[in-house]
């Protein structure tokens, strides 16, 4: 596997790429760091002088992506019904050739099934993200999540990632590239956010002008360890930390058992008013301003850490869990010395040391708060840059484009 050099990217790549077709294909345009990453391409292709197409079923980003020079096709990229995606492939060869595509590039399992059967008809480069740790060991499920490592080129969007590639599909090896989720800097910075959108915030979620925040900003679903707040939460009320209040923000996405259980937690906690679920968060730079502290208490492995990156991006001291893919963002002992740490790392399923950690956090005084902020924001725009993403990601485009054997459109 490669992990693509700073710098790598020519102009060149660029120039190749003027006046082609790339094609994303996601399931649908809602948020997530998969969703967020098909929209910031889209806008560098378009940039690029390419026509940027997105073949999904829609979602709240459509609009966002038409604005930046993207081109939505609607098309049913959600099913995962094997027969529509035999007929989802044809229509979609159909498609390609009808626009000429010039690369095909999958971000989502049976979206990519679909891709994989297209580009085979039409003889077109195909891509992969590998953008979620695909769970599932059965022989089965194994064969399903391959279509992922069958890319021309495979992309990972972390070394834990990467790993977890080649462990199960060695043939990917070679073929693998790793390049980190992008975080737009100019958005996510602490001093293009204004008072009045912090203050707006801080009103909708009824908190006091005296009360500071701890913001875990995830769906809710139960390995994105909302439990485990609320419990580290208890904890340090019980220390007689009094002047936080501790918010979830995320959508359910029909999850309204586990909300149920949510709210179960917080009222056995006696925590009502202190916990609140406010739900989807589409200022999410205030959010991270507004908040004292971030916490990413994450159950299970996850594939990269969008939110441990924003976080740091604007600022704000975040604990995450070391497990998969998140702590690779963080700087922390032991790894680095204390003065040098950029956040906290601590064991999963762990809410003593989540409380531990965040106590730590609020205990911090204004220049060592400040300090941190600064180590932070230059960690995340040596590493996690927006358009280091980019120019890596259509510097694999133009090289597949101009050394293939494909016919050139």
């Amino acid at each position: 596997m490669r992990q693509i050099a700073r710098g790598a990217f020519e102009t060149g790549g660029r120039t190749i790429l003027a006046g082609r077709t790339i094609l994303q294909i996601i399931p649908r345009l809602d948020a997530g760091g998969a969703e967020r990453t098909t929209i910031d391409i889209a806008a560098a292709l378009a940039e690029a002088g390419a026509q940027a197409l997105v073949a999904s079923e829609g979602g709240r980003l459509v609009s966002e992506l038409q604005a930046k020079g993207g081109v939505w096709i609607p098309f049913q990229a959600a099913t995962k019904n094997p027969l529509l995606m035999a007929l989802n492939a044809r229509r979609l060869a159909s498609i390609m050739q009808a626009e000429g595509v010039d690369l095909v590039h999958a971000r989502s399992r049976a979206p990519a099934w679909v891709a994989l059967g297209a580009a085979r008809r039409t003889n077109t480069p195909f891509v992969t993200t590998y953008h979620g740790a695909y769970s599932g060991q059965s022989s089965l499920k194994l064969f399903y999540n391959s279509v992922m490592a069958r890319g021309d080129a495979v992309i990972a969007n972390s070394a834990y990632t990467a790993g977890l590639i080649a462990r199960s599909y060695d043939f990917a090896r070679e073929r693998t590239a790793i390049i980190h989720r992008g975080t737009d800097l100019r958005r996510f910075s602490a001093a293009s956010v204004d008072a009045a959108r912090v203050q707006r915030l801080r009103k909708a979620w009824s908190i006091a002008p005296e009360d500071r925040i701890v913001l875990l900003a995830a769906r809710l679903t139960s390995w994105k360890g909302q439990k485990v707040l609320i419990e580290a939460a208890r904890l340090l009320t019980e220390r007689g930390v009094n002047d936080v209040r501790y918010i979830l923000a995320g959508d359910d996405q029909g999850r309204a058992a586990y909300v149920r259980e949510l709210d179960a937690e917080i009222a056995k906690a006696g925590l009502e008013g202190i916990v609140r679920r406010v739900g989807h968060v589409t200022d999410m730079p205030a959010a991270l301003v507004a908040a004292t502290a971030v916490a990413v208490p994450s159950t299970e492995p996850e594939a990269f850490g969008r939110s441990a990156v924003e976080a740091q991006a604007m600022g704000t001291p975040v604990v995450v869990t070391d497990l998969g893919a998140v702590p690779e963002t963080v700087l922390a002992p032991p790894d680095v010395a204390r003065d040098q740490r950029t956040g906290w790392k601590i064991p999963p399923n762990d809410p003593v040391a989540l409380a531990d950690a965040l106590e730590a956090i609020l205990s911090m005084g204004a220049s060592a708060r400040e300090a941190l902020a600064q180590r932070a924001r230059a960690h995340v725009e040596h590493w996690f840059g927006l358009e280091k993403m980019c120019a890596h990601t259509l510097e694999i485009y133009g090289r597949l484009i101009e050394n293939s054997t494909y016919p050139q459109r």
